[in-house]
């Protein structure tokens, strides 16, 4: 099975040599690292560009003006902030032109916690990138989304931000990449070996055509008594508590996987909710002005009357950073127990 980062990697080959991607550039994405996390190692085209967050979004908005179709990175998300201004022109050009100007660019960059990376590698995005109207954000939990999504934020003519889970760059998946090799021989084929790689190139398998639609959620596990609305490092463990309370004959639990949060997939929402009555937004955004909150606020504005109990929000604790030490991490960033509790919560409210 490929893991996440070899599934972007496969995909973003397919885009240099067939869907017109000419510039795939970032900290430290060219040779001989090849990303932070080997999602973009060994491709044709990729870069290291100077260590400038305004830089790599400033010539990514450029090039997409320009006719290419560029995909870059920033090193990590933490690090995007100081680029709020411009994505917010990559958003609003085609929209402020009336359709004269599009800007077909994808920005991608880890997200979230997971790792251990304290204050300057664990934060999340997804609420401010939910304010960049004009722009896709996608943030997929298994290899097989990742590829699909990576493929479709290509080919679109609107800015694509790409949020990929530190956490989960590294996890396989259950379902197989059309054509994908067995493990062994994948790594052979497109892992570089360590130590002096300047001689190594990959041999790239043929993966067949996969997309995954931006703008489509995704039934991960399917239930009638609550349903769970999450994404990114959060879905697998909420796939998993949703899979143990079955068992266990607890509670039959709806995991909606979002993979876009903007546009988001309403319809799968409410469609959920309708039959469950009620809900839980798990992420890991600090709770205060969660994106989470949004979506619970259209929940009570349209489905109030099919709503069996009060809608919740698990998210992370507003504090300004995330620690190093893991039981801080723990403490402030959801976890399996905290998913868990939420969950029993939600199913043993009386209606």
């Amino acid at each position: 099975m490929a893991n996440m980062a070899q599934a972007i990697r496969l995909a973003l080959h397919r885009g240099e040599q067939e869907l017109g991607v000419l510039e795939i550039y970032g900290e430290d994405v060219g040779p001989p690292l090849g990303g932070v996390f080997t999602a973009t190692q060994g491709l044709e085209h990729s870069w290291n560009s100077p260590l400038d967050e305004r830089g790599i979004v400033g010539a990514a908005m450029g090039l997409a003006w320009a006719g290419s179709r560029p995909v870059a990175e920033v090193q990590f998300v933490d690090y995007i902030f100081n680029t709020i201004d411009l994505l917010k022109l990559a958003g609003n050009t085609h929209w402020a032109s009336g359709g004269t100007f599009k800007t077909p660019m994808v920005l991608m960059t880890p997200t979230g916690s997971g790792i251990h990376g304290s204050m300057y590698h664990s934060h999340s995005f997804d609420t401010v990138a939910t304010k960049l109207h004009g722009m896709k954000v996608v943030c997929p939990s298994t290899p097989l989304d990742a590829y699909g999504l990576m493929i479709a934020a290509i080919k679109s003519d609107d800015p694509v931000l790409f949020l990929k889970p530190k956490a989960l760059l590294r996890a396989k998946g259950e379902e197989l990449l059309p054509g994908e090799p067995d493990e062994k021989t994948l790594h052979e084929m497109i892992d570089a070996p360590l130590g002096d790689r300047s001689k190594w190139k990959p041999k790239w398998p043929k993966i067949g055509a996969y997309e995954v639609e931006i703008g489509k959620a995704k039934i991960s596990h399917p239930g009638s008594d609550a349903t769970v609305v999450t994404h990114g490092r959060l879905a697998p463990v909420c796939l998993d508590v949703a899979r143990r309370f079955a068992a266990e004959g607890k509670g039959s639990v709806e995991v909606i996987d979002l993979r876009t949060l903007i546009p988001y997939d309403w319809e799968a929402i409410r469609t959920s909710i309708k039959k469950t009555g009620r809900v839980v937004f798990v992420n890991e955004e600090t709770e205060i002005t969660n994106f989470g909150e949004h979506l619970i606020r259209r929940v009570v504005d349209e489905l109030f009357y099919e709503l069996k109990v009060r809608p919740r929000l698990l998210a992370a604790k507003a504090t300004p950073g995330i620690g190093l030490s893991p039981n801080l991490e723990y403490f402030t960033q959801p976890q399996t127990t905290d998913v868990e509790a939420m969950v029993a919560e939600l199913l043993a409210d009386p209606a």
